[in-house]
């Protein structure tokens, strides 16, 4: 159960604020950016000698500006739906240098680094904060980036796909083809396929490797359907690809041919709902069931809706804050509290870290029906180790 480490009681207080209040891959958002926040600055920190000093890092300007804006708004709600007295979350734009941007943050005095968002500035910014002994908590989803004192807290393609076939074993599926997008990205879904399968008792009987592009998905699923011999098919990508992949592996006139699988890159996708042969795919992703609520009262407060992603800062925050229940002014973030078992409950649902620094989050899964998306298996309540 989640026990001491969620203070069940006051958390779910704590919650029931957040959500009354008003209530891709970078992942896919809103056609425009949401308005900037209003908070204190990055070059001129007040002083301040009653609150922890907690740095958000993350891109301000640049292609991915609405992503970096949206997690910063959502971080200030956190705030202020809990009315927190006890933090000052000052944002700092990494957009021309997350080295630069992270050595500001430390010379101000934060202790703690909440970002950056992209996994190739995770090496910058841990290079100045290590010798600082200031922890950095990271919205990138590459676990292979994760260490002692950085953490990461974004939805992992492997866990999602190690939950959609847990649950594919679970409805008598034992071999598996797989279309697999060149890339990180590829490369971690690919191996929690191999490992899920082969620990579970299944195989995994063909899989073709393509480049993000309709020629290459396409001719890659053509192949792969050539070969034949498996009985459900993961397509490892988000969902533009995997519509254009899924009429060339289920045929209209074979509409129940094979099963699909996806990823938590689906999530939220709309073409996933209108595209006719990804009806009765699966795929495991965060519930959603704080998120709608969340949504409306980001667009009462910012004027736009979040991306998906915004929930990272929110519950990064809502992190903080509990373990800031045990952390003494002017001392070192207690990373330690952030390893208890029990877990930790924010917006995406329950979640706990390992020693290793990698997030684990309790994941549903998800069938694609032609009315909507239904949910067939729910995300666990409490884990079980």
């Amino acid at each position: 159960m989640f026990g001491r480490a969620i203070d069940r009681r006051k958390l779910v207080t704590m919650m029931a604020l957040a959500l009354l209040a008003g209530c891709k891959m970078i992942p896919k958002g809103p056609p425009e950016a949401p308005p900037p926040t209003t908070g204190p600055s990055a070059d001129v920190l007040p002083t301040d000698t009653g609150r922890h000093r907690v740095a958000l890092l993350v891109p301000l300007s640049g292609s991915n500006a609405a992503v970096g804006q949206s997690i910063a708004n959502a971080a200030t709600m956190a705030l202020l739906d809990t009315n927190a007295q006890n933090l000052r979350v000052t944002t700092y734009d990494t957009s021309a240098s997350a080295s630069q941007a992270a050595e500001k943050a430390i010379s101000d005095g934060n202790k703690l680094i909440l970002g950056p968002l992209l996994s190739d500035n995770i090496p910058e910014v841990a290079v100045k904060a290590r010798p600082a002994k200031v922890p950095v908590i990271s919205f990138s989803n590459d676990e292979t980036a994760a260490t002692k004192d950085v953490f990461i807290i974004g939805s992992l393609p492997s866990q999602s796909v190690t939950r959609t076939i847990a649950y594919a074993r679970s409805r008598g599926v034992t071999s598996f083809g797989a279309l697999i997008p060149r890339g990180e990205y590829g490369q971690r879904a690919s191996s929690a396929l191999l490992s899920t399968a082969r620990t579970s008792g299944g195989s995994v009987v063909a899989m073709e490797v393509y480049d993000r592009s309709s020629a290459s998905v396409a001719g890659a699923a053509q192949r792969l359907r050539t070969k034949g011999g498996y009985e459900a098919v993961l397509i490892a990508d988000g969902g533009r690809m995997a519509s254009l992949a899924a009429p060339v592996l289920k045929p209209a006139d074979k509409p129940n041919s094979t099963q699909l699988l996806g990823t938590e890159l689906w999530s939220g996708e709309s073409v996933i709902g209108s595209t006719p042969a990804l009806r009765g795919a699966w795929f495991a992703a965060v519930a959603d069931t704080r998120f709608n609520q969340f949504a409306k009262s980001y667009k009462s407060r910012f004027g736009g809706q979040p991306y998906r992603i915004a929930t990272l800062g929110y519950d990064a925050v809502l992190l903080t804050l509990r373990v800031a229940r045990d952390w003494r002014l002017g001392t070192i973030f207690p990373t330690d509290r952030m390893l208890d078992k029990g877990g930790f409950l924010g917006l995406d649902g329950p979640f706990r870290f390992g020693r290793n620094g990698v997030i684990e989050r309790s994941l549903e899964v998800r069938e694609v029906r032609a009315g909507g998306i239904a949910v067939v298996s729910p995300a666990p309540a409490t884990f079980q180790d």
